[in-house]
């Protein structure tokens, strides 16, 4: 199929808040969502107003509802950012942050290993890390996987290592990344996954910065923590400079 997002049609396949900038952007963020929660937005969002003010494109792609970062999830990001650094005519070498929490968090972490334009930091809040245990952790978890990677060949425990944090540190790019996890997650168990994966990143040389906030769950962020969650973003665009 020839490719139909172009900077004209952004808003039938992203969120983007273009049209609030008023200079060329230094740099980009794309988000990706939690399972689920796919809706197009229909005005601006706190994080497309936070990024415009700073000068930065937000972008948040309007990836399957199922989105587990499977290989059609990431060509249909690289386009989504291929649309806009064409039309808005911005660097081929423009600084892209990633973010996302749960398995918008995954996304963001297995994106940046596959991404056609490597990002420059990746900032996550309660991800999935380890993806064959998650198939497993939960009852509604199985059919959201089984969908993603139905026509991919293999056992599903090894098709699933192919977009699991974990499983892809050998390969992850060597750039900062930024782990939010509450403690009292409930639906992406702390310990199995970020604890995990923060240790194997941290054996492999990967600079991870992790931040473990007690007494809360599932992605549920402070303000303060949520306002940083959002400001490392725009941080690491700014060390581009």
């Amino acid at each position: 199929m020839n490719k139909l997002i172009t900077k004209e049609t952004i808003r039938r396949f992203a969120y983007s808040n273009a049209h609030l900038l008023h200079d060329a952007p230094r740099g980009i963020v794309v988000s990706f969502f939690g399972l689920g929660q796919n809706r197009m937005q229909d005005a601006d969002t706190e994080e497309g107003i936070f990024f415009a003010e700073r000068g930065i494109l937000y972008l948040y792609p309007y990836n399957a509802p199922w989105c587990w970062m499977d290989r059609e999830a990431v060509l249909y990001t690289d386009e989504v950012i291929d649309a806009m650094v064409t039309g808005l005519a911005l660097p081929e070498d423009i600084p892209v942050v990633l973010m996302g929490g749960s398995m918008g968090g995954l996304s963001a972490l297995v994106y940046a290993r596959y991404a056609a334009r490597t990002p420059v930091a990746c900032v996550v809040n309660c991800p999935v890390c380890d993806l064959p245990y998650h198939y497993t952790e939960r009852e509604d978890l199985p059919r959201t996987l089984y969908h993603a990677f139905f026509f991919e060949e293999g056992e599903i425990e090894e098709v699933l290592k192919t977009a699991s944090p974990l499983h892809l540190v050998p390969e992850m790019p060597d750039i900062p990344y930024y782990l939010f996890h509450c403690c009292n997650d409930k639906a992406v168990n702390k310990e199995k996954h970020s604890d995990r994966f923060v240790a194997a990143m941290r054996a492999a040389g990967r600079r991870v910065t992790y931040f473990e906030i007690p007494g809360r769950g599932h992605c549920a962020l402070p303000y303060d923590l949520h306002a940083k969650y959002l400001s490392l973003c725009a941080e690491e665009i700014e060390k581009q400079k």
